[in-house]
C-alpha cells in the first residue's frame, strides 16, 4: 500500500488556536492520520525579523505574504508584545488533538530561538531546550513524547543524542528522500529518521508560475510515480490549517485518489523494514525555496 505521512509542524500561538483545530476537522472529515507537532513555550514569532539578513530571506516572505498567513499581532511577538505562552494557554487545544486520535509530539519550546542558534550552540544549551519542551509535553499530555520534529529543520549532534537519549523510536528532523539511521560526526548513531521528502507550500508558491491555484498540482504530479518507501508531507497549522486550507484540501483529495493512504508518523514508521535502513550522514545544505541551510540526509554511496 503506498504510504504519505502527514507531519504538522505548529509554530505560533495563532497557528495552535486556529489552524489546528481546522486541520482536526478537515482530517477527520477524510477519515485520514497525522501527527502533529507543537511548539510548547513561549510565542516569541517577532524576533525572526533577524533572519532578514540571510540570502533569500525577504524574497521569500515578499512571495508568501508572511503578514496576510500570520498576522500583525503574531509578528510582533516577542518584541512590541510579550510572547504568549502556547502550552499554557492552548492546553485543552493540545489535548483535544489527542483525544481525537492523532498522534502528537515535540516540534520545539521557542521556535525562534531554536531555529536561529541551535546549529552553532553548546551541547549544554541544547539540552537545556529540549528538556524544557519535554517537561512542557508531558505537562500538557502526562505521557512522555514519542517523537520530535525540529523547527526549521535545524539540528546538531547533540540533539540526535537526546533523542536516542530519551528512547524515541524515530523521528523527523531532516530532508531527504528516505527513511534512514543518521550517522554522526564522532560515528555513533541516533533513532531512525523519517525525513521530509516533499517540498513545502511556502518554497513552491511564488517560484515557476506557481500560485495557489496550481500548487496543488505540481505537488501531486510529484506523487504520482511510486516510491518504494512512499512519502512525508510537512505542513504548517498557519498556512494549510488556515488561508491555504482549500488548497490542502485538494491534497488530501488528490492523494486518496492516487492510492496513498494518509498516515501518522508512528503508522509510517511501523510499516517500515527497519533491517533494510541505510545508515547515512546528515549534512547542511540548501533547499530551492528556502532560506539558510538545514539538516538534510547526505546522498547515498
Amino acid at each position: 500500500m503506498r504510504l504519505l505521512a502527514l507531519k504538522i509542524d505548529v509554530d505560533t500561538y495563532r497557528g495552535t488556536r486556529l489552524g489546528v483545530p481546522n486541520l482536526v476537522e478537515m482530517l477527520n472529515r477524510h477519515g485520514v492520520g497525522a501527527t502533529f507537532l507543537f511548539s510548547l513555550g513561549p510565542d516569541h514569532t517577532g524576533r525572526a525579523v533577524r533572519r532578514a539578513l540571510r540570502p533569500g530571506f525577504m524574497k521569500k516572505v515578499s512571495r508568501t505574504s508572511v503578514l496576510e498567513h500570520y498576522g500583525l499581532k503574531t509578528l510582533l511577538y516577542g518584541t512590541l508584545l510579550p510572547g504568549p505562552d502556547i502550552a499554557r494557554r492552548c492546553v485543552s487545544i493540545l489535548r483535544n488533538v489527542a483525544a481525537a486520535g492523532f498522534e502528537t509530539g515535540i516540534h520545539t519550546f521557542d521556535h525562534v530561538k531554536w531555529q536561529d542558534h541551535v546549529a552553532d550552540h553548546t551541547d549544554a544549551w541544547t539540552e537545556r531546550e529540549m528538556d524544557k519542551a519535554y517537561l512542557s509535553y508531558r505537562a500538557v499530555f502526562d505521557v512522555n513524547p514519542t517523537t520530535h520534529g525540529a523547527a526549521g529543520w535545524q539540528m546538531n549532534s547533540a540533539a540526535y543524542l537526546q533523542e536516542q537519549r530519551w528512547g524515541m523510536a524515530y523521528c523527523s528532523d531532516t530532508r531527504g528522500t528516505h527513511p534512514f539511521i543518521p550517522l554522526l560526526d564522532d560515528g555513533r548513531q541516533s533513532c531512525p529518521q523519517l525525513p521530509t521528502t516533499l517540498p513545502t507550500l511556502d518554497e513552491l508558491i511564488g517560484i515557476d508560475g506557481l500560485d495557489t491555484s496550481n500548487v496543488a498540482d505540481a505537488l501531486l504530479a510529484l506523487t504520482a510515480a511510486d516510491n518504494p518507501t512512499g512519502h512525508v508531507y510537512t505542513l504548517h497549522a498557519e498556512l494549510e490549517g488556515m488561508k491555504l486550507a482549500p488548497v490542502f484540501e485538494k491534497l488530501v483529495t488528490g492523494w486518496l485518489a492516487q492510492g496513498y493512504r494518509l498516515v501518522s508518523l508512528a503508522d509510517y514508521y511501523a510499516a517500515l523494514d527497519l533491517a533494510r535502513l541505510p545508515v547515512q550522514c546528515v549534512i547542511q545544505g540548501s533547499i530551492a525555496g528556502r532560506s539558510g541551510t538545514l539538516a538534510l540526509q547526505s546522498p547515498a554511496v
